[in-house]
């Protein structure tokens, strides 16, 4: 079965795909704006006919025509903001995936990609999502109809045309230099908000450390100091589209006060009747009305295309997804060639500068070998792991299982093929049978129940108060940092995935949990399983039998364990044939 992705730009994809409702919004606001009418054709009628005629049965029929068409305007009030919500959470709906799989994609993407893994697609959609249904919207569809008023003023006396003209020149004018001085200092606060929420959200995350480092009142600090900036670079633009819409408020009333002193100059010379003096003030109220509204969202509007503009680029950016074919499940060859990688691009530094982090490094393994690597810090033992996961993308050199490289598989058919077990270990909202099921909908019971029994964890959840249903987030007693690296053995080995690579496996475990790792690798391998394990301790290099040792980078020394360790490497180049 092939697999690739259908749309190039799956943000504009479904953005034009809301053409026929936008369509519709317009017709609706085409409907209603000639509905909005309704009021001065009816003044006109009531001083200019039936205060002349003294006929009641003209203004009951009048009025009876005049309670239809608002009963049509409210109607078409409602469909038009029902349309525009329903487009809203459309594209949420069609991009939402995309989305939230950016950000899960965002920190594995690879040194190669122009995407900032600190971009927030999922709040950007949000920001769209509230601009759609909101007032913002509904003025900007009202603006086209603004010649139409105009026009209708015109009409009537090209006087009051010119003077209407004139004040909407002025209103428009403001809008632009609103636009103009406040767009710069809308983008400086999005930008200085999303740094403050990286933040909070890091702090957060480390909340227990900083407390026991004496480090919370400096990050509350440092926090209040980019609030204050954010808000204080807000503030300049909220000051000046706030300075802009009092003026366009005040500029519009003094208009339509003014309106009337010149229709009632051109009544008084009998150039216009005297029911046209109040249709005038009302239809050129209604003509600036939605240059009004939209001052007064500017901000809100401001925000909106910052978001729109990040997510087009966010979707252009994203790596296409290759078609694939679907491949039988892997037997546990595993070949790596010259694999290298690089740091990533920095302000300062030139792509020709770049560090190198893993440095072609090249072994091969075969189903059921177990390798141990070890060097000292910054060695590139964790980079290895997360480039023989696919976690992350190799510059150079490729990672082979089966003969196929990793990218030749779907990210959810690989991720049944492989297990991992990361330094920073995160155990997700959800059940301890979900984690270690890794959310799969059609996990079995008894897999998950013999994952736990392999990892050693099967009495210690039993003892938990729901057992395998106990849910992480109403846990009353935090677990151990042992226990959460156990759960996430658990994971990375459910369902016998053909390669294992563990990170530190044992960096929080006792001696009953070295013994249970070791068992669990002693087993994993027995089942024809490739188990990699980065280490520091010696006690997990027990179950395996060959070792791989780097430094700074590069592969020193590669071979049978007994060898290495007693200084007879097994020869490199043999290794990377």
């Amino acid at each position: 079965m092939w697999h690739r992705k259908t749309t190039k730009n799956a943000y504009l994809g479904a953005f034009r795909g809301l053409r026929g409702t936008f369509v519709l919004v317009g017709l609706f606001s085409a409907a209603i704006n000639l509905l909005m009418l309704t009021g001065p054709v009816y003044m006109l009628q009531v001083y200019d006919r039936v205060l002349s005629s003294g006929s009641v049965t003209t203004l009951v029929g009048l009025f009876g025509i005049v309670i239809v068409l608002y009963g049509f305007l409210g109607l078409y009030n409602f469909l038009r903001a029902r349309l525009l919500s329903r487009a809203a959470l459309q594209l949420d709906a069609r991009v939402g995936d995309e989305a939230f799989r950016f950000a899960l994609r965002a920190g594995s993407i690879g040194a190669r990609s122009q995407i900032d893994p600190r971009a927030q697609p999922v709040r950007d959609l949000e920001l769209m999502r509230g601009f759609l249904s909101s007032p913002a919207v509904t003025g900007l569809f009202d603006l086209p109809w603004m010649p139409l008023f105009l026009g209708l003023v015109f009409l009537i006396h090209p006087w009051l045309g010119w003077l209407t003209l004139s004040g909407a020149g002025i209103v428009t004018l403001a809008a632009l230099l609103n636009q103009i001085l406040a767009q710069k200092s809308i983008h400086q606060a999005m930008s200085m908000e999303g740094a403050e929420r990286n933040l909070v959200d890091q702090a957060r995350g480390d909340a227990e450390t900083l407390h026991a480092l004496g480090m919370r009142e400096r990050l509350v600090r440092r926090w209040r100091e980019m609030h204050d900036a954010a808000l204080a670079t807000g503030q300049v633009g909220s000051d000046r589209s706030e300075g802009f819409a009092s003026f366009s408020k005040s500029f519009r009333l003094l208009l339509q006060s003014a309106l009337l002193t010149m229709g009632a100059y051109l009544a008084l010379r009998q150039e216009i009747t005297p029911g046209m003096i109040i249709a005038i003030s009302i239809i050129a109220g209604r003509a600036l009305a939605p240059v009004d509204q939209v001052i007064g969202q500017w901000r809100a509007i401001g925000r909106a295309r910052e978001a729109h503009q990040r997510l087009r680029e966010i979707f252009d950016k994203m790596p296409p997804e290759k078609p694939r074919i679907e491949l039988p499940a892997p037997a546990g060859d595993l070949r790596v060639s010259a694999l290298t990688k690089l740091a990533p691009v920095g302000p300062e530094t030139a792509q020709a500068d770049r560090p190198r982090i893993l440095d072609r490094v090249s072994f091969a393994l075969s189903a059921g070998d177990g390798l141990g690597v070890v060097g000292n810090s910054a060695a590139g033992k964790s980079t290895l792991a997360r480039l023989l996961v696919g976690a992350w993308v190799a510059d150079v050199g490729e990672v082979r299982l089966d003969g196929a490289t990793l990218d030749q598989w779907t990210p959810e058919a690989l991720g049944r093929h492989i297990g991992y077990l990361p330094q920073s270990l995160q155990i997700l909202s959800g059940s301890v049978g979900e984690n270690i099921a890794r959310f799969d909908p059609e996990a079995k019971d008894t897999d998950i129940i013999e994952a736990a029994r392999i990892a050693g964890v099967h009495e210690m959840i039993l003892g938990l108060p729901d057992g395998y249903a106990t849910h992480m987030d109403r846990m009353t007693r935090p677990l151990s940092g042992g226990q959460i690296q156990r759960l996430g053995l658990a994971r990375a080995i459910y369902g016998a995935p053909r390669l294992i690579v563990l990170d530190e496996p044992n960096s929080n475990l006792d001696a009953d949990g070295d013994d249970a790792l070791a068992g669990a690798i002693h087993t994993m391998r027995a089942r024809g399983c490739v188990v990699v394990v980065m280490a520091h301790r010696p006690s997990a290099l027990a179950s395996v039998n060959k070792i791989l040792l780097l430094h700074q980078g590069r592969m020193a020394k590669f071979g049978d364990k007994d060898k290495v360790l007693h200084g007879k490497p097994r020869p490199v180049s043999v290794a990377a044939e």
